[in-house]
């Protein structure tokens, strides 16, 4: 029996549609494109900020809205514009670094706002420049003097998924927890917020049902969206925990994966 037609196509970027040179394909761009076409919605969900959107706009030819930093902004990929935010309050910043930090003084901190980032010194995600990114180095008390769309604590060489759980223990209570890459490397968002709640929520507002969308990821922070969504993709290369959430798998990021299916769904 063939699959229903999705009324919505929820996707993640990195390590899903975009490859490990950083690059999205033209056959992807294509299939990417025969969703709208069709008339049904595309959604990009990402933890990417909406700062880091205008390379994929372009390339997608300014199609779609996104659901940048986990859930925490939804942004118009028409327009490149933020239409809203659910942000962590400046205390409960404050609450869960002093948190954190008891657990682990190894950690460094970043706080991600819609517009721009702050970081404390000696933050460095493998060897990138924060000045050149355009963000600041700061003390702690700036640090958390606003509220923020993601905290971002990083410890080199920790493993992620064992890093995740003491966070979940330290901090869950107060803000939402996840990661994305091999690295020690943890995402924050307010407590609540994730890929899925900020999908189900523009779901709702264009009457769409979780059980008319098909979702694909890789990684930790897209297991609330595959799960929520009435089908669900991984890609090969994707995280344990993601292939063994699914109810599909495809190829890799690398070998255009998710353009098989939507060239399929949509032909």
């Amino acid at each position: 029996m063939s699959e229903p037609v999705p009324r919505l196509i929820a996707t993640d970027l990195d390590g899903t549609i975009v490859r490990s040179d950083g690059t999205l394909s033209e056959r992807t761009i294509a299939a990417l494109a025969r969703v709208e076409r069709s008339g049904a919605m595309l959604v990009m969900v990402t933890g990417r900020p909406p700062r880091w959107m205008a390379g994929v706009a372009a390339a997608v030819g300014h199609r779609g809205v996104a659901i940048c930093a986990n859930g925490a902004v939804v942004y118009d990929l028409h327009t490149e514009t933020i239409l809203r935010t659910r942000e962590i309050p400046a205390d409960v910043l404050a609450e869960a670094v002093a948190r954190l930090r008891a657990i682990s003084p190894e950690f460094r901190f970043a706080v991600e706002s819609p517009t721009g980032f702050v970081v404390e010194d000696g933050y460095l995600v493998e060897g990138w420049d924060v000045e050149s990114l355009g963000g600041r180095v700061v003390d702690v008390a700036e640090l958390v003097r606003q509220n923020g769309a993601k905290l971002l604590a990083f410890q080199p060489d920790a493993d992620p998924d064992s890093l995740v759980e003491k966070a979940v223990q330290a901090v869950g209570d107060i803000v939402t927890v996840t990661h994305s890459s091999g690295h020690g490397l943890l995402e924050m968002s307010a407590h609540g917020v994730t890929k899925a709640s900020a999908l189900a929520s523009l779901c709702a507002e264009h009457g769409i049902a979780s059980s008319d969308v098909t979702a694909f990821g890789d990684m930790p922070n897209d297991l609330a969206m595959l799960t929520w969504a009435g089908t669900s993709y991984a890609v090969a290369n994707a995280h344990p925990l993601v292939l063994a959430a699914v109810t599909h798998r495809t190829s890799r990021n690398d070998d255009d994966g998710v353009a098989e299916v939507l060239e399929r769904l949509f032909p």
